[in-house]
């Protein structure tokens, strides 16, 4: 027979606490974001960022400040991670700063853009 100290679980109140924390930590990991005139969709790698059109519009997403400069037709002219990029709809992604950006669509209301970390980097 072998002798084991007793272990007592710990009180439902502190687990909860615990599991409260846990989930707290992890979706402000996962939102990492902030905005002004925008609205964003983040997950891990990537972040879906929708400017509104004529207001100053920005959103700190995956540690780096994306921000719409200006758009005309269907070239939108944004700025991620500190460097300007003119992004056209449908055209390949863009690199700013170690993130690939890409324009999904633009409207007279809004302007929707996709900035994802590349990978290797």
């Amino acid at each position: 027979m072998t002798n084991r100290p007793a272990t007592i679980p710990p009180p439902p109140v502190r687990r909860a606490a615990g599991l409260f924390a846990g989930l707290a930590l992890g979706l402000a990991v996962l939102a990492g974001c902030s905005s002004q005139g925008a609205s964003t969709d983040c997950g891990l790698d990537a972040c879906t960022v929708t400017f509104e059109r004529g207001v100053d519009a920005s959103a700190t997403i995956l540690g780096v400040e994306a921000k719409l400069v200006g758009a005309e037709g269907d070239q939108v002219t944004v700025e991620v991670a500190g460097e300007q990029l003119t992004l056209t709809t449908g055209q390949q992604a863009t690199e700013a700063g170690g993130f690939a950006v890409t324009l999904d669509s633009v409207t007279d209301q809004q302007v929707k853009i996709r900035v994802s970390r590349n990978p290797g980097n």
